[in-house]
């Protein structure tokens, strides 16, 4: 599955940025967000693979093991603007 570091530092030089109140990593930019826990269980090429989706639209685009909540997203999204 490769280590921790290795997959953050992807997502580091993908222009990422962790927070540690919500134990995320996240983008402005691309609108996309990962949980720590889903770094931690998929691989590098999993990661690599979904840095590279093309999103549509304004929304948000949430990488978590399970769909967060609505409320979940909406104060993530709010702490993000």
């Amino acid at each position: 599955m490769g280590t921790l570091d290795t997959k953050s530092k992807i997502l580091r030089d993908a222009g990422y940025v962790y927070s540690f109140d919500r134990e995320v990593y996240f983008n402005r930019r691309t609108k996309k967000i990962f949980s720590l826990e889903f770094i931690e269980d998929h691989n590098e090429n999993e990661i690599q693979r979904c840095l590279s989706e093309n999103k549509e639209g304004e929304d948000w685009h949430f990488y978590f093991n399970f769909d967060p909540s609505d409320s979940v997203k909406r104060e993530i999204e709010s702490v993000l603007r």
